[in-house]
């Protein structure tokens, strides 16, 4: 099977290669294969992508130059059924022999089936028909073509085209454009008809887009427009939309100049069948109405509780079930101010951020109580969501530790905990899988398994003491989480158990900006199995027998085969090489890789208490999922361990043997640490960007400590990093990953992508990933590992390659496959493409981009 399916994928490979000869194979006699669309402006050819967007008719699209998808359609069948059926035609007696091998219906059947029908039926549907130069259309080309340099400033435009023949049945379309002189913005004046409007137009500080000696842009008229639109909505313009601003351009007498007449009417007031015109009014907010279990069906039902807090009047159609303020103060709009679509937006964010109702409606009517007819009434309606939400799932996995897994997890959600618009949402969730690498003693398919359980209680607001409204106002929607957790690890690794608990704060200082204050983050690994530990990381293992091969002079410390026995052999030679019990002395090299081992091993099963306190800063310019040209750019600094340090020193606590403070006979961890991570994206049209990340981490011990704890380190390689590489398989510098999981207290990572469009949802991307891991100012002692000066960049990673993503709207399923570039682990003069081949390459799957 595996042979034929070989055989077909050649034959097809060989056949869209042939057909590249004939590209032209569907093109009607007389008529042209489109090959490009040749834009002149002036003589000179343009690259401009708006005007190449204007085409009504573009070439069919390529992959690296080659027409893939034309050449598919020109190999496919366009009528399969009917050449199935010429067949038994031109062969009388064909059908009855297969009839009677077959039958009637399995031969009828047959015609349908993949080989006959379904590869055409393939090929047809991915492949693309030739576009075929359609006259009509490339006139139609030409208006849009003229219209646009015409909205650009060039008023005198004159176009027209021409068919060139390139080859046979092939043509380009030449789209010769002739703009004249660009037309300059010269006087700019206003007419607005309401007074109010124009005082406030006078008073904006805000810069106008249009500026004389600018040239002519129909689309800075456009942004003018919704900038003074905007202006005047937020300060008390509630019925003014853009169309009442007009432009008046003048041109007559000037020498390719245009006096410009900025245009606002009066408020056109439509009654029955007639209409009016009046002066436009600026709006106050006489009161805000709040709806708190608004539903269709209770519309039109009687208020049955209602109250007044602030100046806010809360209704409910049953019983009131929230506290005041837990809403109010979600709302920016206040009575007394003036309207403002601004703190219409604050408000509808703020309330949807508080995730007990759906997406909230805020309306406006005219205040019938004031006689000046300027005051708006604010009904805010609010629609519960369920108090309870129950939620589970159920996943399939895979991973370098599990071949086999089947995960589980429920989720309770209770909303409102406490009347003051809290969330309460409590999960566990289970996995059993099957190792073959794991300790297995009654031969169980499932021999490894991990539950857990995590709490998170959020307020929408800043739990604090004291008040903060003054630092972190309510418009920077702030919230708080306290957290707990516990998680349990069985034949993993060293058997973990896992608590974790926090208090954190988050806030929005601005539109695209925001800020977490991790104040408290307290997590206590405690490693149930640390004898398990030369099973687990057998690379460490597999070094130190190999010494003792050498060096061990114990007879008990090795079984019949002259291994090592875990522990007890590992654990009694280790402590023979340190002690000078063995042939080893410090000067050996062996002496220092057992030295170094053990160092890992008492690091890795030792357990840690961590009491942290981060910051984190995250700023972006990307305004929603479709802009592909922005940039983000994150950092965190956290501190572990000091807070717990100053009070045992004020506290005069004694240190242990080591000089180390203890809490709960436990040294805990402390250390300083720093990320910044920057992606920036450029967009060159036609689906094509070019993408770059930059990230930099360093975590040092300080103190009490003088290692990073494994979980707070970091790790290279992986779907989402260096993609010639598996996760942990690079670094620490130029040390050829000895150990099974490689970690280290310093990162450096780039990355660049460039992805371009394939055919329809399949795109495509070629990759470059480098950098690495090092030990810096820890205990490390391994020189290769560490990082010493800058003379040791020379170690940074390079991987290279190329993938394949399939956007399926909601997420992109990603195919990465990377090939070691440079590779420090070699000696030097020796890393540059020594495993540039597939045998050597890392095939990564993951969900959306990597950055």
């Amino acid at each position: 099977m595996k042979k034929n399916s070989t055989k077909i994928v050649a034959f097809i490979l060989i056949a869209i290669f042939i057909s590249a000869c004939n590209a032209v194979k569907r093109v009607p006699d007389g008529k042209n294969l489109l090959v490009k669309n040749n834009i002149l402006v002036n003589g000179k050819s343009t690259n401009d992508e708006t005007a190449s967007n204007q085409m009504y008719q573009k070439p069919n699209g390529t992959l690296l130059g080659y027409k893939l998808r034309l050449n598919m359609y020109n190999l496919a069948n366009l009528n399969p059924d009917s050449t199935y059926q010429a067949k038994f035609k031109n062969n009388p007696g064909l059908y009855e022999r297969q009839s009677k091998i077959l039958s009637a219906k399995q031969v009828d059947r047959l015609g349908q089936s993949f080989l006959y029908k379904g590869i055409h039926e393939f090929l047809k549907n991915t492949g693309e028909p030739p576009v075929i130069i359609d006259t009509v259309k490339t006139q139609k080309s030409l208006v849009r073509l003229k219209f646009y340099y015409f909205n650009n400033g060039f008023f005198n435009v004159k176009t027209d085209y021409t068919i060139d023949s390139i080859g046979r049945k092939k043509a380009q379309v030449n789209y010769n454009i002739t703009t004249g002189p660009g037309y300059k913005l010269d006087s700019i004046k206003t007419n607005i008809l309401t007074p109010v409007l124009d005082s406030l137009y006078k008073t904006n500080n805000e810069p106008s887009l249009l500026k004389s000696g600018n040239q002519f842009k129909t689309s800075d008229f456009e942004e003018e427009k919704a900038r003074i639109t905007t202006y005047f909505r937020n300060h008390g313009a509630y019925f003014f939309q853009p169309t009442y601003i007009n432009y008046n351009i003048d041109t007559i007498g000037k020498q390719h100049k245009a006096d410009v007449t900025l245009i606002i009417n009066n408020n056109n007031i439509q009654e029955r069948d007639s209409s009016r015109t009046e002066p436009f009014k600026l709006y106050k907010i006489s009161d805000v109405n709040i709806y708190t279990d608004y539903s269709p069906t209770n519309a039109k039902t009687k208020i049955n509780d209602s109250t007044t807090y602030n100046n806010f009047n809360l209704y409910s159609y049953k019983t009131l079930k929230y506290k005041p303020r837990a809403i109010t103060d979600a709302i920016f709009i206040t009575k007394g101010s003036t309207f403002s679509d601004t703190r219409t937006t604050l408000s509808s964010r703020y309330l949807n951020n508080l995730k007990i109702f759906n997406y909230p409606s805020i309306q406006y009517e005219v205040d019938k109580r004031d006689s000046t007819a300027q005051s708006l009434i604010a009904n805010v309606y609010l629609t519960p969501r369920k108090k309870y939400s129950f939620g589970a799932t159920l996943d399939f996995t895979h991973s370098n530790i599990q071949d086999f897994g089947i995960g589980a997890s429920i989720s309770e959600t209770i909303r409102n905990v406490f009347s003051r618009a809290e969330t309460l949402e409590i999960s566990a969730r289970m996995n059993i899988g099957s190792s073959k690498d794991m300790a297995n003693p009654n031969n169980n398919f499932f021999n490894v398994s991990e539950y857990g359980i995590d709490t998170k209680l959020n307020f929408p607001r800043i739990l604090m003491p004291f008040g903060t409204e003054k630092i972190i106002p309510k418009r920077m929607i702030p919230s708080t989480s306290i957290a707990a957790g516990f998680s349990k690890q069985r034949n993993i690794g060293l058997d973990k158990e896992n608590f974790t608990g926090g208090i954190a704060y988050n806030w929005s200082p601005k539109r695209r900006n925001t800020v977490k204050l991790d104040l408290l983050n307290a997590q206590f690994v405690r490693n149930l199995n640390p004898d398990n530990y030369f099973r687990v990381y057998t690379s460490s293992y597999n070094e130190l027998n190999n010494i003792a091969s050498t060096y061990n002079t114990v007879p008990a410390n090795v079984d019949g085969d002259g291994n090592l026995v875990i522990s007890q052999g590992t654990t009694d030679f280790t402590r023979e090489v340190l002690t000078g019990n063995t042939a080893l002395t410090p000067a050996n090299p062996e002496y220092k890789d057992v030295e170094s081992i053990e160092e890992r091993r008492i690091r890795l099963t030792e357990n840690d208490f961590i009491l942290a306190t981060s910051y984190t800063f995250t700023t972006t310019t990307k305004k929603d999922l479709a802009d592909n040209t922005f940039y983000q750019f994150k950092t965190k600094i956290e501190s572990a361990g000091s807070l717990l340090s100053a009070i045992s020193n004020v506290a005069g606590l004694s240190k242990n043997t080591r000089g180390n403070y203890e809490i709960f006979n436990l040294e805990y961890s402390e250390y300083i640490k720093a990320e910044f991570d920057y992606i920036k994206h450029w967009d060159f049209g036609k689906e094509k960007v070019l993408a770059f990340r930059s990230f930099f981490g360093i975590a040092i011990p300080f103190g009490n400590s003088d290692y990073i704890p494994f979980s707070r380190s970091y790790y290279s390689g992986g779907s989402n990093d260096n993609r010639a590489w598996q996760p942990y398989s690079l670094g620490p510098g130029s040390t050829n990953a000895m150990n099974d999981f490689n970690e280290a207290n310093m990162k450096i990572a780039l990355s660049a992508e460039f992805r371009f469009k394939i055919f329809g949802d399949v795109k495509g991307a070629i990759f470059a990933d480098a950098g690495n891991i090092w030990n810096v100012l820890d205990n490390v002692i391994d020189t290769k590992a560490k990082f010493d000066n800058v003379n040791d960049l020379a170690e940074i990673a390079l991987g290279s390659g190329f993938g394949l993503r399939y956007d399926l709207s909601f997420f992109v399923v990603r195919l990465d496959l990377g090939f070691k570039t440079y590779n420090p682990a070699h000696e030097e003069g020796d890393r540059w493409f020594k495993e540039y081949n597939f045998g050597h390459s890392v095939l990564n799957f993951g969900i959306n981009y990597p950055f």
